[in-house]
């Protein structure tokens, strides 16, 4: 099977526990969605590999919880994430990402730096 970034509109039994491994930090009660309030998703042979959160406000989006399993780093499942969810939402002109809750700060600033966003303070921005 191919990795696919799909967005969660409910979260099957199976997605509950994935999700759990990537943000084990996060109750499912907590990850609410609406059109809004987004989760995507990276997922490969049913299972979820990675995710983020996305809010939406009119052509403003913020990223938050980017996260993708340890044991599937660096093998661009990130990048891919990060650029679907901008590409499905060609309406959002300006994206920021906190740095709230980064476990690595120059890690994450390097990545963030390839997807094309640029580095400010507490966090990352792309127009």
């Amino acid at each position: 099977m191919k990795l696919t970034i799909i967005r969660l509109f409910e979260c099957s039994a199976q997605d509950e526990i994935d999700l759990a491994k990537i943000w084990p930090e996060y109750s499912s009660a907590s990850l609410a969605l609406s059109d809004t309030h987004r989760i995507y998703a990276a997922k490969f042979n049913d299972r979820l590999l990675g995710a983020v959160r996305v809010t939406l406000a009119d052509t403003q989006g913020a990223l938050d919880s980017l996260r993708v399993r340890e044991i599937t780093r660096r093998r661009g499942v990130g990048q891919y994430l990060v650029e679907e969810v901008i590409r499905d939402n060609p309406e959002i002109t300006g994206w920021w990402m906190a740095d709230v809750g980064v476990e690595d700060r120059a890690v994450m600033t390097a990545f963030m730096l390839a997807v094309g966003f640029e580095a400010r303070d507490g966090g990352w921005r792309k127009n």
